[in-house]
This record gives C-alpha cells, sequence and structure tokens, in this order.
C-alpha cells in the first residue's frame, strides 16, 4: 500500500480503527457500562467522517489499482450514509436505555456496518462490492436478532440472514459469471470488453444475477419477501437504521455497477431496472394499504420509495442519476424523522406500534403530531413538502429520458400510497376516543422529530446546495459514458436549398 493509496482511504481507516479500539475498550473495561459512551463517540466519529468526506476540495483518486474509487459521487453517497447512521444512533439512544437493550457491541456493528456501506459505493472491482457487501450484512445479520429474549426479533435475524445469503449467493455467482466471460472483475476493465453496446449473452447473464442480488438489497419487488417481517420483528432503532443508511449504500452501488462496468450497455440494464422499479412501486403502494403496525407499514413504503429512486437509475442519464441521489437524500431524512416518532410511542410504559393508538393523538400533543402530519404529507409527495419536488425530480428524468409511461405509472402509485400516510394523519386528528399513547422523548429524540419536519417545509424553499452537490456527484459518475456518446460523430444535415 502506498502513502497514496493511504490517503484516499484515510475516511476508511479512521472508521475501522475506531471500530477495533471501541470493540477492545467494550471487552476490557466494563462491557455495557461503556455502552452508552461508545454509542455517543460513535455518533461523534460518524460525524467527523462525514466531515473529512464533505468539505474542502478533494481531487478524484483511485487506489489499489482502481479497485477503490474515491469520487464526487462516492463521496455524496458516503455523506448522507455516515449523517443517516449518526441520527439513528442519536435518537435510539434514549429508547435503547429505557428499554435495557442498550449493549456495547451495538454502536461497534453499526459503525463496521457503515464502513462496510462506505467500501460499498467506492467500489470500483467486484472484489471490493462483494466484500463491503459482505462486512455490512454479517453485521446487521447480528443486529436484527439483538433481543435475543424476542421470539420475533430471532426470527427477524434468521429471516435477514437466510435470505441475505440468498442474494449473496446469487450476486457472487452473477459475479464470477461476468468474470468468466469478460476476463477481468475491474470495472474498468469490463466496460472496455463490451462491444458497440451489446453484452454477450454470459456477461448479460451475470448482470442479471448481480441486480437480482442487489435487488434483495433495497427491498425491490419481487425480491422483497424480507422486508416486513424483519422491519416488524427486530428492534425499533434496528429497524430504523435497515430504512435509512443501507438502502442508500445499496442504491448508489447499483448506480455504480450500471454506469462504471456497464455504462456502454444502458439500453440492457434499464429494462431491468425499469421492470423493478414498477413492481416495487406499485406493491409498496397497494399492500400497504391492510396494514395495523405502524413499523410493517414504513416497511412497504420503503419497498415504494425505492421503486420511485429506481425510476430516476432507469433513465439511464445524469439528470437520472443526480435525481436518484436526491431522492436518496430527503428519504433518508424523512425516514429519521419518522422512526425518531416511532421510538418515542409508548403506553403504559411499554412500546405500541399499533396505527389504532395514534387516535386522537393531535389533542394531546399537537405540536408531535403536526410534525409527523409534515413528514407524512412529505413521504406521500403532497407538495409544498420536500417529499413533492423528490418525486417530481425522478419523473421528470424518466420523461426527459424517453421513459414517459414509467412516470405516468409512477404518478399513479403516487397516488394509490398516499392513502395509507392521509390515514396516519386522519387518525391522530378525527380517530375515535379510545386509549391514546403517550410520547414520550428525549433532546436527541425531539431534535430528531423536528428537524427532518422543518427541513420538509424549509426545503421547499433551498434545499441548501443539496440538489447541486448531487448534480457534481452524478456528472463524476456519468460523465466518461456521456463524453464516449458525444464523441460519435453526429449525422451530417442535409444541404439547404
Amino acid at each position: 500500500m502506498t502513502s497514496l493509496d493511504f490517503s484516499t482511504i484515510l475516511p476508511e481507516v479512521v472508521l475501522a480503527a475506531y471500530a477495533l479500539i471501541a470493540l477492545m475498550a467494550g471487552a476490557y473495561f466494563g462491557k455495557d457500562k461503556l455502552a452508552a459512551t461508545l454509542l455517543w463517540a460513535t455518533v461523534a466519529v460518524f460525524l467527523v467522517v462525514a466531515a473529512m468526506l464533505g468539505l474542502g476540495t478533494h481531487a478524484d483518486e483511485t487506489a489499489f489499482h482502481g479497485m477503490f474509487i474515491d469520487d464526487g459521487f462516492s463521496r455524496f453517497a458516503k455523506v448522507v450514509v455516515l449523517i443517516a447512521a449518526a441520527a439513528v444512533l442519536a435518537t435510539s439512544a434514549d429508547y435503547l436505555q429505557r428499554r435495557n437493550m442498550l449493549r456495547f457491541e451495538f454502536p461497534i456493528l453499526v459503525a463496521l456496518a457503515v464502513l462496510g456501506m462506505m467500501f460499498m459505493v467506492s467500489a470500483g472491482d467486484l472484489l471490493t462490492l462483494y466484500m463491503g457487501l459482505e462486512l455490512q450484512s454479517l453485521s446487521l445479520y447480528v443486529v436484527a436478532a439483538m433481543r435475543r429474549d424476542s421470539v420475533r426479533s430471532s426470527e427477524a435475524g434468521l429471516k435477514y440472514f437466510v435470505l441475505g445469503s440468498l442474494s449473496s449467493g446469487l450476486l457472487l455467482y452473477g459475479a464470477s459469471l461476468v468474470y468468466g466471460f469478460a476476463g477481468t472483475t475491474g470495472f474498468a476493465g469490463i466496460i472496455t470488453t463490451i462491444d458497440a453496446g451489446h453484452l454477450s449473452l454470459g456477461v448479460l447473464f451475470g448482470l442479471v444475477f448481480m441486480l437480482v442480488g442487489l435487488a434483495f438489497k433495497v427491498s425491490a419487488v419481487p425480491f422483497h419477501m424480507w422486508t416486513p417481517d424483519v422491519y416488524e420483528g427486530s428492534p425499533t432503532p434496528v429497524t430504523a437504521f435497515f430504512a435509512t443508511a443501507p438502502k442508500v449504500a445499496a442504491m448508489a452501488l447499483i448506480a455504480r455497477l450500471a454506469f462504471d462496468a456497464f455504462g456502454q450497455a444502458i439500453g440492457d440494464w434499464t429494462q431491468i431496472v425499469a421492470a423493478l422499479a414498477v413492481m416495487s412501486m406499485f406493491l409498496g403502494s397497494v399492500a400497504g394499504i391492510g396494514q395495523t403496525n405502524f413499523k410493517r407499514l414504513m416497511a412497504y413504503s420503503s419497498i415504494a420509495h425505492m421503486g420511485f429512486a429506481l425510476v430516476g437509475l432507469a433513465a439511464g442519464t445524469t439528470l437520472g442519476v443526480q435525481a436518484m441521489l436526491i431522492y436518496m437524500a430527503i428519504y433518508a431524512v424523512m425516514n429519521v424523522g419518522t422512526f425518531a416518532f416511532i421510538l418515542s410511542m409508548e403506553r403504559d410504559g411499554l412500546p405500541v406500534t399499533d396505527l389504532a393508538s395514534l387516535n386522537r393523538f393531535a389533542w394531546t400533543d399537537p405540536v408531535k403530531a403536526l410534525a409527523l402530519l409534515v413528514l407524512m404529507f412529505s413521504l406521500a409527495g403532497v407538495p409544498p413538502m420536500l417529499g413533492f419536488f423528490a418525486k417530481y425530480a425522478v419523473l421528470t428524468a424518466a420523461v426527459d429520458a424517453g421513459l414517459g409511461w414509467l412516470a405516468v405509472l409512477g404518478v399513479i402509485a403516487s397516488v394509490i400510497g398516499a392513502f395509507y400516510y392521509l390515514r396516519i394523519v386522519y387518525y391522530m386528528y378525527f380517530g375515535t376516543e379510545g386509549d391514546g399513547l403517550t410520547s414520550r422523548m428525549g433532546v436527541a429524540q425531539y431534535l430528531g422529530l423536528m428537524i427532518p419536519a422543518l427541513i420538509m417545509v424549509v426545503g421547499a424553499i433551498s434545499m441548501f446546495g443539496v440538489d447541486t452537490a448531487a448534480g457534481r456527484a452524478a456528472e463524476t459518475l456519468v460523465g466518461p459514458v456521456t463524453a464516449v456518446a458525444a464523441d460519435q460523430p453526429a449525422p451530417e444535415s442535409e444541404p439547404v436549398e
């Protein structure tokens, strides 16, 4: 490893070193007595690493002979992942302490999962991709089953492990096919083997298997079957983490693989991505209608939202990738706020997640009810909330790319899905009298609810430069492909008589 390689992966080195030091400190100096300290230390490290990546000027670099890529696209995705993970940990602290669930391993496993995500979005080689994905997955398998005394948590962990292992196997099989037919595992090498925009049959099969494996990770239909059960059965802080950072990382990884390795054959993979998008949007929107559990409803919500994000990716353009990045950033913020509220829901000192408990909540706590209303409207895509502009961006990108039919289906799915978000608002303001809930929040939880709600309102006026940063990130990813296309000779115009 050269000094240049080391400087390129310095943020990852810092996070890995912290995770190892924290693990040793926890193991030798008190274990769970240090749990709260380690949790807040992990939050601080996430924010420091995010600042290292997001502030200042960075030149695009590669390390380890192209296996690791540090560019604008990866830095944008990493900053979103780190901030989302820090927010989830901070809002979960109070919940974990009240329920006596805070273990020193939890923040360390989250840190290792985030480290895996950082390698995923910077992958320039199939081996780096798989290494990052497995580091993330192995950490998440454990945290999903963190409550050993709960049957549902153990069931969630087991389902996630079995189906996650299956998806990893499919991904690895696809990677082996690509390697066998392309003769290389590097993305830069794979893209050079694509002849005149056409994939060989073997590489095409490999690409399909890899997309199927990654579709599992983003809960895209028909590979979503684990999501509702895992969301409902896992401890709520774990569910909050599942719904934010891993989704951003997996979506960024799909974009990285699609453009860096298969950017010369956009027509081949956009069809697959568009099909996944349509199925995800409609199943997530329709299946969520009958749900009575808030966490399970958020699972179907995430499936639908991943469908909308895939619409941007299916466009296959710089504008589409920019829209996808904006969508994922806004989605992460909305989910942090929503789960900050879910974490505070309790009745008689016990956590509750059934929607009926929200009846007349606005009458007992109008400020929190208003914040949740804003978040629900934003998730539904109701103007002028920021969520509307996120959906508008991906649908516009689809229309510009000649996929008007996909945008029309997206609008229909959005209208259907709005029902269950508005039903939550109805329960809070017009529900029947009954046993209500109390919403007990610490300072971090309260800020975790109010700040995202405020962003959803203010963001409609100014997005604080996120859209510009996403545009630059998209250009670094799609730019070379666009440049190749632009080098083709233009058709000669007919002479004017």
